[in-house]
């Protein structure tokens, strides 16, 4: 079994840092490196790339970049979408690694839990950001990226050492991630036909 997570704790860490990864990867991975680094989290044999001393220089950096780019209204929407890319695949190539232990299938089935939080959580961090962005003042959107640097640092953290209770946690900001993703589409949709209703008249 690998060390450090055991066949209970599995899942929920893979929910817990998914979530996070699919708000900031960067800081997600740097984070677990750090934990692992000093001896607070064990990463499992096949995780053990994160604590390298280069992976965590590397996050650590991109993490800057993020912080500043993450902030900055408009460009703030296309940096998210070019990170799709990015943070999905990275949190079932994680996932996948954290479940080396199992069988091919069940390895492969939590890579693709992984991907899929990841995306959930990317998904409404984008409709969060496309509803501030219309907001006139820049400091909505920059609080609100704070916000998910925080929570996902803060995550990891919790997870490294409550998994059961902090994948509770996500699941619960899953259902306002998706009740939030569903207001803001709907929005979106009730201002196009609004704009329509002129030119067809």
């Amino acid at each position: 079994m690998s060390v450090g997570i055991s066949s209970a704790t599995l899942l929920p860490m893979i929910v817990a840092i998914s979530f996070a990864a699919g708000l900031n990867v960067y800081a997600t991975v740097a984070a677990l490196g750090l934990l692992a680094r000093f001896g607070v989290f064990p990463l499992p044999t096949s995780l053990h790339l994160l604590a390298n001393p280069l992976v965590i220089a590397a996050s650590l950096v991109l993490f800057g970049i993020e912080f500043f780019a993450d902030k900055i209204p408009v460009f703030d929407l296309f940096w998210n979408a070019a990170h799709t890319f990015v943070r999905v695949p990275i949190a079932a190539l994680v996932a996948y690694c954290a479940a080396s232990h199992l069988s091919p299938p069940l390895q492969a089935a939590c890579a693709a839990l992984g991907a899929l939080v990841a995306l959930a959580a990317h998904g409404g961090k984008t409709a969060a950001r496309a509803a501030v962005t219309a907001s006139p003042e820049p400091f909505s959107n920059a609080a609100l990226s704070a916000g998910e640097d925080v929570a996902a640092v803060s995550i990891v953290w919790f997870a490294a050492h409550h998994p059961i209770v902090a994948a509770l946690v996500v699941c619960g900001m899953l259902a306002v991630t998706a009740l939030l993703a569903r207001a803001v589409f709907r929005a979106l949709a009730g201002i196009l036909r609004t704009r329509r209703a002129p030119v067809r008249a």
